[in-house]
Parts: structure tokens; C-alpha cells; sequence
């Protein structure tokens, strides 16, 4: 009879080979968070006009600032996360096996396309339900003016901050902390149910990250613009959160990034008349 221990093992990721120095690591994510911060703000300052003209100080002194913010916290939080989710086999293992110079595993297994179909699939998914919603409640949560080109560039410079900060703070820090602290109530042992608890925890709290900024936009703080916004988040936030926890944080990246282009350029230009 086979050990129950040994056959919950085999539900678990696969021990990606993340354990190790992770400060390289941290330090590129960082710079990547100061550059995708960067590459947000022409989206955000026509999403919020009139935020922008109220600030204290001038623009870009304000982005500067920002930007470097985003950087300090990604390279931070960035760098707790790996540290956290190495022993349960979660991290950055191409980023690892890249600047560390080491061969990657035969268990780090490449699934980028099916990373980018899944990332595809999550935004129309979104966006099925976004009509639904909007059927239902009869008005939509504000969106863009003007769904245009303008809106369509401005959306995939914004997509490099989904799909790089995001995913630092929701995906490599969230997921590794709720799986961590799950796995201290086991004497350290993780086991799988942790995994999905910890997803769809990150998940909501994905979601409901991203109600500030629907609010700046315009939003009104009902019951269900505010569970829209959450429960439409959430449902990307799990399919990233399970590739994370499969197959490492860059193709979660790159399905948060692929759902962002359906989202933020796609669905403007479709829009178009």
C-alpha cells in the first residue's frame, strides 16, 4: 500500500530548481518594476486627467518618484518571495538559471504558448462576463473615452506593469506567503490543498487591488461595481496563480501580459466604429 504522504507529494509543483541566492534575481525584477512603472503612466494620465492636473508637483517628477518606488518593492518583495517559496519549489526559475549561469532542470518544463493561450483565454473570459454584468446592471463601469489607437498604444505600454509588477506583488510575494504560512500549521510541510487555498486567496486580493484605481476612474462605490471589479480580476488572477505555482513566475508573466494586450488593446480597437 502505497504511503499517503508520498502519494500527496505527487500532486505538488514540481521542485523547480529556484533554491539558492536569489539577490541577481530581486535586483532584475526590480529594474524591470521601475520600467514597466514607467511605461504605465501615459496610460494613467489619460485615465485620470484630471488627478494629474491637480498634483503638487510636475508630472514627472511625480512618475520619477513612482517609478522608483515600484522598483524599491519589487526588488524587495521580490526578493522575500523567493526566498519564501524555494522550499515549496516556487520562484523565477529561467530568470534563476539565466543569471546565475546554471543548467535549468529536466523539471523546469517550457510551456510558453500554452502560457500565452491561457493568458488569451482568461481576458475573453473577462470580457464574457463583463457583458454579462453590464447586462444585468444595465450600466458599465467607466472605461476610456474614445476607445481608439491612442487608447490601444497607451494599453500595451500598461500591459508591462500587469505583467511585471503585478505579478511580483500578487503571484512570487502573495501566493509564497499564503503557502509558507499554510504549510507552518503542517510543521513546514506544504500540502496540495495549500496550493489552491493560496491562489485563490492571492486571487481576491488581486482583485480587489485593483479598486483604487477604479475608483480614481470614476467608479462608484456600489456593491456590485465593487464585486465586478474583484470577481473579474480574480478569475485572470487564479489561471496566473496556477501557472506560477506550475511552471514558475515567467509564465505567469507572460500570461498576465497576453490577457493585458486582449484587454487594454485589443478590446479598444475592436471597439472602434
Amino acid at each position: 500500500m502505497p504511503d499517503p504522504a508520498q502519494t500527496a507529494e505527487l500532486a505538488l509543483p514540481p521542485n523547480l530548481p529556484v533554491r539558492g541566492p536569489h539577490l541577481r534575481v530581486a535586483l532584475c525584477l526590480g529594474a524591470a518594476g521601475i520600467v514597466a512603472t514607467l511605461l504605465l503612466f501615459p496610460y494613467l494620465m489619460a485615465l485620470m486627467p484630471q488627478k494629474f492636473a491637480r498634483l503638487p508637483l510636475p508630472w514627472w517628477a511625480v512618475m520619477g518618484a513612482q517609478a522608483l518606488q515600484a522598483g524599491v518593492l519589487c526588488w524587495l518583495l521580490g526578493w522575500l518571495g523567493l526566498s519564501l517559496g524555494a522550499k515549496y519549489g516556487q520562484g523565477a526559475p529561467w530568470l534563476h538559471a539565466a543569471l546565475y549561469r546554471q543548467p535549468r532542470a529536466a523539471s523546469t518544463r517550457s510551456r510558453w504558448w500554452l502560457a500565452a493561450l491561457l493568458g488569451i483565454g482568461a481576458a475573453l473570459l473577462v470580457l464574457l462576463l463583463q457583458q454579462l454584468f453590464v447586462h444585468h446592471a444595465g450600466t458599465a463601469t467607466p472605461h476610456p473615452h474614445n476607445a481608439s489607437i491612442d487608447w490601444a498604444w497607451r494599453g500595451a505600454l500598461a500591459s508591462f506593469y500587469g505583467g511585471i509588477v503585478e505579478e511580483v506583488k500578487c503571484r512570487l510575494l502573495l501566493v509564497s506567503l499564503l503557502v509558507w504560512l499554510l504549510a507552518r500549521t503542517a510543521h513546514g510541510r506544504a500540502r496540495p490543498w495549500m496550493f489552491v487555498l493560496a491562489v485563490l486567496l492571492a486571487a481576491v486580493l488581486f482583485g480587489a487591488g485593483h479598486l483604487p484605481a477604479a475608483f480614481a476612474a470614476g467608479m462608484h462605490a456600489a456593491p456590485l461595481p465593487i464585486l465586478r471589479i474583484i470577481l473579474l480580476n480574480a478569475v485572470a488572477g487564479i489561471v496566473f496563480g496556477a501557472l506560477y505555482c506550475r511552471l514558475g513566475l515567467e509564465h505567469a508573466m507572460l500570461a498576465h501580459f497576453s490577457a493585458d494586450l486582449v484587454l487594454h488593446v485589443l478590446a479598444p480597437l475592436a471597439a472602434m466604429p
